[in-house]
């Protein structure tokens, strides 16, 4: 391969169309999944250079590493595959359906692109494989399975990461930690939230970089230490008491 090229997995988020818009300035060739490719059409035919639209069918892993086998086919290769999948909810009854399908899509179907991916950067030799992860994983959460997901994503990299330094082969292992922007965008704080195109930049530059571990924007480094260090009776302020009787 001559040209640079990427497979976005999970883009039709507002922030991978941004990382898609930002590496097609840079003249990178890309394929991009997303479980509705139609959503996309519009936007792929608006980059600057070759982009190509599959399905995405993120709850069914075996058909995950089916399409990824079939465009790594069609693309002789990739130099980076970027994995940007994953769901979030939260109710209070914490009622197990949704917790399944986090578990489906945060675990199963996120293993099984890394996994794949690293198979066939080893096969070529070189490569590197990027996924956006969350602070949310450092810790247990409200949202259980999601916090417990995003652990997993975390530990699953690291462990690719030590078994590609085995191996002795050149594939990079990049794990992006996003703040809890969703959380800073219902709280309206601009000092937590970052500009789309600033967050997207600062994942390119780091994987750039081959960076092990990212914190973006690097400002939720701190929060993310803290979020380490609070003793379990300072970080779960939702201690559970008896009513008094009236």
């Amino acid at each position: 391969m001559t040209q640079a090229t990427a497979i976005i997995v999970g883009a039709s988020s507002q922030l991978s169309r941004e990382l898609a818009k930002q590496l097609a300035d840079q003249q990178v060739e890309l394929a991009l999944f997303a479980q509705d490719p139609e959503s996309l059409h519009d936007f792929a035919l608006s980059l600057p250079t070759k982009v190509q639209v599959f399905a995405l069918q993120i709850e069914q892993p075996q058909a995950i590493i089916n399409q990824l086998e079939f465009v790594w086919q069609r693309l002789g290769g990739a130099h980076l595959v970027l994995v940007n999948t994953g769901l979030n909810s939260y109710d209070p009854e914490l009622p197990w359906l949704p917790e399944q399908d986090i578990i489906d899509v945060n675990v199963r179907g996120f293993a099984a692109i890394c996994n794949t991916a690293f198979r066939l950067f080893r096969e070529q030799g070189y490569g590197q494989l990027a996924a956006i992860n969350s602070i949310a994983g450092l810790r247990g959460g409200p949202s259980v399975a999601y916090h417990a997901s995003k652990a997993f994503g975390q530990n699953y990299l690291e462990g690719l990461s030590m078994h590609a330094q085995r191996l002795k082969l050149p594939i990079t292992i990049t794990d992006i930690q996003l703040g809890l922007l969703d959380k800073a965008a219902m709280q309206q704080s601009a000092m937590w939230l970052a500009p789309l195109p600033q967050v997207a930049a600062q994942i390119i530059k780091a994987m750039k970089q081959g960076k092990r571990r990212v914190y973006v924007t690097k400002r939720w480094r701190l929060v993310a230490w803290l979020t380490v260090l609070l003793p379990e009776f300072i970080y779960n302020t939702r201690h559970w008491k008896a009513k008094k009787p009236k």
